[in-house]
């Protein structure tokens, strides 16, 4: 499970990102293959190099300050894209330099489900980035080149062939996604059938919630769970929060999938032992509905959950045009008992704004404020001043993508209040997670 780009020495890091440097993803993409071959087998990598088009122009535009924000703004979507879609088995993210970064997973998988999480991937990363001083909203146009390596081809020739075909598909229009075997896409294709089938997923309730459990530091109690959407695609596998959201607004059913989810993580945790909490994630189709306090309000009595342990989780980018109505929405649930949490701090560039309007109970911390705190001691320096500032605001601390004792041991010694992470449990079944509390 987990990443090669975590727990790395620093010459092997990128040090802009924090991703996994080239070094690092020949020795990952290495090892993979040679462990493969001490079994007499086939090592199962698929490797994708992802591309954004004529960056030096960014750079040229708006200085590199704007440009190394876009760029690490890039790298967490490639990360949190990553976590989202492989939670099991092992996963590389890396920046080979540039605008070029390299995601591959040792795992099997179908050429057609690696096309279509390139494709989503690519939707992803050309999502609008704000934030980033005078360049406004800028958008990037990515590329990417897909191959699954064949017996003998070592990581300096998948480099060479999906920088090739990165080449090659730049000298093509409106090839936005091209396999190393000159194999094209259709554009759209996929996507518009993908959308169809989370219709009739819909429909039929085939959406799956997972909850992954929330543990106190103090006295190692769990403490409650964060509810997860998961969806078993027939033909392209298990498909992640991220991406079912993103299918679900291009279709616009954003507002039916958060209820379809909601209800179900609400009717489940209406049965658990008292006081444990239960975190879902809100979307921002809810927070600009004017009537989602009242709806998400009485959904959670219809459920006969009580609202005092509900907590909601929000992130940065549901936020930023609408911080206003947010507030207000969010001051609304509030009032009910419902406690807010803003997610994902630190991933990108925080507008500090937020903890001076929202009525926030706590801060979530995301991943790459926990990766290096055991090795580096400026990742330990920025720890200590995020969760001081917590605390001077009063507001809670969660720490999120903890893996190591060793992690565990720094965030309760320097004051965070709960932690998630795949060191205690990964995201598990209702039944297999009340099982775990009774434990």
């Amino acid at each position: 499970m987990g990443s090669a780009a975590r727990n790395l020495e620093t010459d092997m890091q990128d040090d802009l990102t924090g991703l996994a440097g080239m070094a690092a993803a020949r020795e990952t993409l290495a090892a993979w293959q040679q462990d493969a071959v001490e079994r007499g087998e086939t090592a199962p990598v698929h490797a994708m190099l992802l591309s954004l088009g004529r960056f030096d122009a960014v750079n040229l535009a708006y200085g590199e300050t704007v440009g190394d924000g876009a760029l690490v703004t890039v790298a967490k979507r490639i990360l949190h894209f990553a976590e989202d879609e492989f939670e099991v088995g092992e996963w590389l993210v890396a920046r080979l330099g540039g605008g070029k970064f390299l995601l591959a997973a040792h795992e099997a998988c179908s050429r057609e489900r690696w096309q279509w999480l390139a494709e989503a991937l690519a939707d992803a990363v050309a999502h609008p980035i704000a934030g980033l001083g005078d360049a406004g909203t800028l958008r990037l146009w990515p590329r990417i080149a897909l191959m699954r390596p064949a017996p003998g081809e070592g990581p300096a020739m998948i480099f060479d062939r999906l920088g090739e075909t990165i080449e090659e598909a730049r000298s093509k229009q409106g090839s936005r996604v091209m396999w190393a075997d000159g194999g094209l896409t259709v554009p759209g294709r996929r996507s518009a059938m993908v959308d169809a089938d989370l219709l009739a997923a819909l429909d039929r309730g085939e959406i799956e919630v997972v909850y992954q459990p929330q543990v106190s530091l103090a006295d190692d109690r769990i403490i409650g769970a964060e509810a997860l959407a998961r969806w078993q695609h027939p033909e392209l596998g298990r498909i992640g929060a991220g991406q079912l959201f993103a299918i679900a607004e291009r279709t616009d059913h954003v507002a039916q999938l958060s209820r379809n989810i909601a209800k179900q993580a609400l009717s489940a945790a209406a049965k658990w032992p008292n006081g444990l909490r239960l975190s879902i994630n809100v979307t921002p189709a809810d927070l600009v509905s004017p009537n989602f306090a009242d709806e998400l309000t009485a959904l959670v009595e219809e459920c006969g959950f009580d609202p005092e342990f509900l907590t909601l989780e929000i992130t940065e980018h549901v936020l930023l045009s609408n911080l206003e109505q947010s507030a207000k929405t969010l001051l609304a649930l509030k009032a009910h008992g419902m406690r807010i949490a803003l997610d994902d701090f630190g991933a990108g560039f925080c507008n500090f704004r937020y903890l001076k309007i929202l009525p926030l109970d706590a801060i979530k911390l995301d991943r790459a404020m926990i990766d290096g705190i055991a090795s580096d001691e400026r990742d330990l320096e920025v720890l200590r001043g995020i969760i001081a500032m917590a605390k001077a605001l009063k507001l809670g601390v969660i720490a999120e993508g903890v893996e190591s004792e060793d992690q565990r041991v720094i965030i309760a010694r320097e004051g965070c209040d709960f932690y998630q992470g795949f060191l205690r449990a990964t995201p598990m079944s209702n039944a297999d997670f009340i099982t775990l509390t009774d434990d």
